[in-house]
């Protein structure tokens, strides 16, 4: 059989899984939600005033300051919605299962035994340089 072919079976099945069906429920509740997606538009209104300000040459650090307080308090009320907390966890879990696949995949492509290779996740070692995974912590 073709790779390719595997690869979009391998795809039908990532869509059959719960964690796919969870992500996919939550993003279309999320877009649903109005008083969400008003408080979306605004990020991004106030996150196009702050670069407009930011771009000019005697920008104005108060405005900066307003703008980024602004986008700090929008963006607490954004994450406290219920329905974006569900979406939080529900995207960390389908995350979960593509590093899961990504990493068996790469091990089998380094000559481990497709059968038995485990992935195992790789934890927090504080040293942000020996690291790829950009959590910024």
């Amino acid at each position: 059989m073709d790779i390719i072919e595997l690869t979009r079976e391998l795809g039908a099945a990532i869509q059959a899984d719960p964690a796919y069906e969870a992500f996919h429920n939550a993003r279309k509740v999320n877009k649903q939600d109005d008083a969400l997606n008003e408080l979306m538009s605004k990020i991004q209104l106030i996150h196009m005033s702050y670069q407009h300000e930011a771009m000019k040459e005697d920008s104005n650090e108060e405005k900066l300051a307003a703008y980024d307080k602004e986008f700090t308090e929008v963006y607490h009320q954004v994450m406290a919605n219920p329905n974006m907390i569900a979406f939080e966890n529900a995207k960390n879990g389908l995350d979960a299962l593509m590093k899961k696949i990504t990493g068996i995949l790469t091990l089998c492509a380094q000559g481990e035994d497709p059968k038995t290779c485990e992935y195992q996740e790789q934890g927090c070692s504080g040293n942000c340089s020996s690291c790829s995974s950009n959590c910024g912590e």
